[in-house]
């Protein structure tokens, strides 16, 4: 399988994913850790992956996102932005909304 198809298919697999240097526990840099508290929050689960153990995956996502930084939040198959949009998101509201609307459709789609 090839590294775009790796990561169309966490993106695909996973309705909260962030990519991040580090986890939500021990972030290795500042946008990951105020971008994966943001999410943490939110109070739903989220899949997150660590960008600096999957080197071909931190060359190839930007390219494939048309993104250039870290971290990088998608919901649902698409990519919502970095750490300056997660946390602006965070602030008024709109990110706990978009979370709890993903991890209430996930739900429904498990059951």
């Amino acid at each position: 399988m090839s590294v775009i198809d790796t990561i169309k298919e966490q993106i695909e697999n996973n309705t909260i994913l962030l990519y991040m240097k580090g986890t939500p526990r021990f972030p290795q840099c500042g946008f990951s850790s105020r971008a994966s508290a943001a999410l943490v929050d939110c109070g739903e689960r989220f899949a997150f992956v660590n960008i600096l153990e999957a080197p071909e995956i931190r060359a190839e996502l930007p390219k494939y996102a048309n993104w250039p930084t870290f971290p990088q939040l998608w919901v649902n198959g698409e990519l919502v932005g970095g750490c300056d949009i997660i946390c602006e998101m965070a602030e008024n509201g709109e990110l706990k909304e978009l979370v709890a609307a993903a991890a209430k459709q996930e739900g429904s789609e498990e059951a």
